[in-house]
């Protein structure tokens, strides 16, 4: 099943059973989606955009929300905090399951012996190819911390 349809069917059961904050958050995806369809139209693409860009704007929309965090507990707003662990746990459904930091590590080492990455200079390569081969399955924060810490950075 397509993401876009997991996101329609979830929107649809969201509203039947009157969960606002899950409703709300489906609603910000698929507006997201909406949006890239449209730019990729604009592009030239008459289907849109694919699943896998789809999960990579669904984990954008994530990180913003991970942002926000931070700056509301600083704040000293909480129930902000809530509202935006909430909407992270909503995306969250509709990503596969993501790599642990053993998980990110160990591909790390994998991609850096393939490329022959030897310095913090071939960071670029290395991302490319994780993130080409893990789209979707993992914090790209996370795995840019860990390829530059393996290389020497």
């Amino acid at each position: 099943m397509s993401l876009r349809t997991q996101l329609t069917d979830a929107l649809k059961e969201s509203m039947k059973a009157k969960d606002q904050v899950r409703t709300d958050t489906i609603r910000m995806a698929i507006a997201e989606m909406k949006k890239r369809d449209i730019d990729a139209r604009a592009l030239g693409n008459p289907n849109g955009i694919p699943d896998t860009e789809l999960q990579a704007a669904i984990q954008k929309l994530i990180a913003s929300r991970r942002d926000s965090i931070v700056m509301y507990e600083k704040g000293g707003r909480p129930e902000l905090v809530a509202k935006e662990q909430a909407e992270i746990g909503v995306l969250e459904t509709f990503l596969p399951k993501q790599l642990d930091a053993a998980a990110i590590e160990a591909a790390a080492k994998e991609e850096i012996a393939a490329a022959g990455a030897t310095s913090v200079k071939d960071m670029g390569k290395v991302m490319g190819a994780m993130k080409a081969k893990f789209t979707g399955q993992m914090d790209l924060g996370l795995a840019s911390a860990t390829v530059k810490r393996l290389l020497g950075g």
